[in-house]
């Protein structure tokens, strides 16, 4: 019998939950879905057997993303989903694990209260939050020991978490709400527009993976996707090439690049000399987007480098900063105010 479960460390995304067992690494990755049956409120499935049901269920059964936008949007169905992952990894433990999960920049102290509290009734002994960029920051293994600025912009599913750290301390940090799950609406709005045809959330993600681009390709790239002419209501082939979906995906893919040159602004002109200098990390699933690199790159004149493992580089932050747990601050970390007393 187990008696004493390890700590973890949980990348609690918009898209997907990831979780870090200490000594392990990552073990487990599953999509942030629940379905739920309307009639008795009851769960039945979470993560990728309740993802495989979007767009296929029956009327009393419907299946969510209990997260919008790197926020809690239904708190019992996060604490619902949190447990069940959650009681995988530690299943036959007595002692509750201490957890350290990231969260957006962007959040308030009620939304990151309601994160700890989530944490809670799934099973968490004790929570401690990390910032994603900080957390992104440690997974992709940057030297943040000197005084000397590095820029991290993480595109995940929900949100783009922009940062700029120095002396392994964020500095400044903002977060958009644009990100993976915007690139699929995009994708979504455009096929429905120019074919006349409806796809569906997983088919817009497959297009986004397969083809997806946010610069012109010299090689144009095709992929046949089946959907719904909104006419007839009949199935209908397209071909879609990597020419659309870059006209698709123009709009999102800019208001990343000018959120970045926001942060900048916001800072010193040492720290921003910094980051010219040093470059940009990129991570994030959706930072894996063919050109994304080379779009911030071209934008703010410097470097711009994808970090190995880009979809996981947060959650091996938070595992890395279970070494440290015991120095760090249980409950919120006060972000939004945290950024008001700096002038920010």
């Amino acid at each position: 019998m187990i008696i004493y479960s390890k700590d973890i460390g949980v990348d609690l995304g918009t898209s997907n939950v990831l979780i870090y067992q200490q000594g392990k690494g990552i073990v487990l990755r599953e999509p942030s879905v629940v379905a739920m049956d309307r009639n008795t409120g009851r769960v039945l499935k979470v993560g990728a057997e309740a993802r495989n049901m979007l767009g296929r269920t029956p009327g009393h059964i419907t299946a969510v993303h209990p997260l919008t936008d790197g926020a809690i949007s239904d708190y019992e169905l996060t604490a619902a989903m949190l447990s069940e992952m959650v009681k995988r990894v530690v299943k036959g433990a007595i002692i509750k694990p201490r957890v350290v999960i990231s969260i957006p920049s962007g959040v308030t102290e009620v939304e990151e209260r309601a994160v700890i509290q989530a944490a809670m009734e799934a099973g968490a002994r004790r929570v401690y939050l990390i910032e994603e960029v900080r957390a992104a920051a440690l997974g992709a293994r940057i030297n943040m020991d000197d005084p000397e600025g590095h820029m991290v912009v993480d595109i995940g599913g929900g949100t783009t978490d922009i940062g700029i750290l120095s002396m392994n301390e964020v500095v400044y940090s903002a977060s958009l709400k644009v990100a993976g799950m915007s690139f699929d609406e995009a994708i979504i709005r455009y096929v429905r527009k120019t074919f006349g045809v409806s796809i569906g959330e997983n088919t817009a993600e497959e297009i986004k993976l397969s083809i997806g681009c946010v610069k012109e390709r010299s090689t144009r790239r095709n992929m046949i996707v089946m959907g719904r002419d909104i006419r007839t209501g009949l199935a209908k082939e397209i071909d879609l090439h990597s020419d659309h979906i870059y006209e698709a995906l123009r709009r999102p893919a800019r208001q990343i690049i000018e959120k970045i040159v926001d942060v900048l602004d916001c800072v010193t002109p040492e720290l921003a000399a910094d980051v010219i200098r040093n470059g940009v990390i990129l991570t994030g699933g959706s930072g894996q987007i063919w050109g994304m690199d080379q779009l911030i790159a071209d934008r703010l004149q410097t470097t711009c480098t994808l970090a190995d493992d880009a979809d996981f580089c947060v959650a091996y932050g938070c595992g890395k900063s279970l070494e440290w747990m015991n120095h760090m601050t249980e409950g919120p970390i006060n972000i939004s105010r945290r950024r008001k007393m700096q002038g920010y």
